[in-house]
């Protein structure tokens, strides 16, 4: 059949299969529970369970050592089945539902780890722009395919929710199964745990790299549990911990090295032990490693953290700004949701068919020019229709306007980033090191949509909106070093012996 040999065609079904999970526990799972007359503190609790995606890179490296994508895919679709045909055969929330969400939240993200590690071996360069687009949309669907469990079991009951979950998430094990066979990857020699220690022990500067993970793991922690609102002193107690781990980890390589020479820390037998003593490459941080001892990384990390920045910065703050302007919740869900939706995907395929005519780095000042007009555009309607003045039919058009081009604009840059990241990283890590890109870039969201809201109370919205438009163009210095950067690994990649 040949829409099964097309590599688009398997892109729009790993990415359904990968929002639809995502889309079961936010949309489903809490409406359900709160059906069964689950405490709303309790409901909760869910958002703590969701730390598998924000944590999982530090798996990611499993994924890449042991690779057979598929199998991990189809693994974790039917783990996540079991858990919903659990659900289904339950008359009331039961007391170990936590353990099994827990289970479920796991499983999918691992599940997202081994499709983006997949899907960058499966796709070549040159249309990585388009794939993106039909991966932004895809997942999209996967997550509207999760609401139509809610339809269900309105129609019918909850039991056929579940169980028609069950089978859509069993019918995606089977599918992946299908996929083309991944491609032979060259192997990177891999150290012994004890090995890594050791040479982590002999370098000041990958211990302290290790300690900045350590930090940024509970970082991440803590944008979804708010431990630092909760608990005094959360910080100073979080850099002991860090600085503990630290010390724990130096001395049990310190442990490890007195069993190995230091001429042979590096390199397991057989392998020439010319790795830098700096970059122990095992199988904990080598990934790690790997991405910050890259030459010209700095600033394309800077880079990753800065494209969107603008884009996020603004995107927290439109639908407090449409409330102020006067618009009901119907017509904000209906124009900037619904019809955004299917402006974004648009966008993100015309993005992706440009990324791939005209080259990824060309694309990613092109498309996010346009996409930084977005938020000038924003500012300037902000500007037109002060608050307190009911919106007429020329205030509205304007307004609806200018949210169809940022949600157009929007796709359209993350079609050139998200075919960025995925070719700058080696396909011999490619999990691990996406997982680890994807995570740097969802800590400049964060850190925009936190400050969005002091920015916005402080200076009105269209002085606001002004500065999300110049917050866009400070990644444009960062673009010399990201081209050099995507010539070198275009140059590197080496998919097969």
């Amino acid at each position: 059949m040949k829409l099964a040999r097309s590599r688009l065609f398997w892109v729009g079904v790993l990415y359904f299969a990968e929002g639809l999970p995502f889309g079961i526990f936010f949309d489903v799972l809490p409406v359900w529970f709160r059906q069964q007359g689950v405490d709303l503190r309790a409901i909760g609790v869910l958002s703590l369970l969701g730390l598998a995606w924000t944590l999982k890179f530090l798996w990611a490296p499993a994924i890449d050592r042991y690779r057979h994508h598929r199998r991990w895919m189809a693994a974790a679709d039917l783990v996540m089945a079991a858990v919903m045909a659990g659900f289904a055969f339950s008359t009331a929330a039961p007391a170990w539902a936590f353990g099994l969400i827990g289970l479920f939240t796991l499983a999918s993200a691992t599940n997202d780890i081994a499709i983006d590690g997949y899907t960058i071996e499966l796709l070549d360069e040159g249309e990585m722009g388009l794939a993106n687009g039909v991966r932004n949309g895809m997942y999209r669907v996967g997550i509207i395919g999760a609401g139509l469990a809610l339809v269900l079991s309105s129609w019918v009951n909850w039991q056929a929710a579940f169980l028609a979950c069950a089978a859509g998430l069993g019918a995606t094990a089977l599918i992946m199964l299908l996929a083309p066979p991944e491609r032979v990857v060259r192997a990177t020699p891999m150290l012994s745990v004890a090995r890594e220690l050791a040479g982590v022990a002999r370098s000041p500067r990958a211990a302290s790299w290790v300690v900045a993970l350590v930090l940024a793991v509970i970082w991440l922690a803590d944008r979804v549990t708010h431990w630092s609102g909760r608990i005094e002193y959360f910080w100073p107690l979080a850099m002991s911990v860090a600085l503990v781990a630290g010390l724990v980890l130096l001395a049990l390589g310190a442990v490890t090295a007195s069993r190995h020479p230091a001429g042979s820390a590096h390199a397991p037998a057989g392998v020439p032990g010319d790795t830098p003593p700096e970059a122990p490459r095992g199988p904990l941080f080598g990934a790690l490693f790997d991405l910050l001892e890259r030459p010209g990384i700095l600033p394309v990390i800077a880079f990753v953290l800065l494209y969107k920045l603008g884009d996020a910065s603004m995107g927290f703050m439109v639908k407090p700004f449409w409330v102020d302007r006067g618009f009901s919740a119907a017509e904000i869900g209906m124009v900037s949701v619904n019809i955004g939706l299917a402006l974004a995907i648009a966008g993100g395929l015309a993005g992706g068919w440009y990324t791939d005519r005209v080259g990824i780095g060309r694309a990613l000042w092109v498309l996010g020019l346009a996409q930084a007009l977005s938020n000038l555009v924003y500012a300037v309607v902000a500007w037109l229709l002060p608050v307190g003045v009911d919106a007429g039919a020329t205030h509205r058009a304007l307004i609806y306007a200018a949210s169809a081009f940022e949600s157009f604009t929007g796709g359209l840059g993350s079609a050139a980033f998200l075919a960025f990241l995925m070719a700058i990283v080696d396909r011999r890590r490619s999990a691990a090191e996406y997982a680890l890109l994807s995570s740097i870039f969802a800590f400049s969201r964060s850190i925009a949509g936190w400050a969005s809201g002091f920015g916005a109370h402080e200076w009105g919205y269209a002085p606001y909106f002004l500065l999300t438009f110049a917050l866009s163009f400070p990644a444009f210095v960062c673009l010399p070093a990201v081209w050099r950067m995507l010539a070198a690994q275009g140059s590197r990649q080496t998919p097969s012996d």
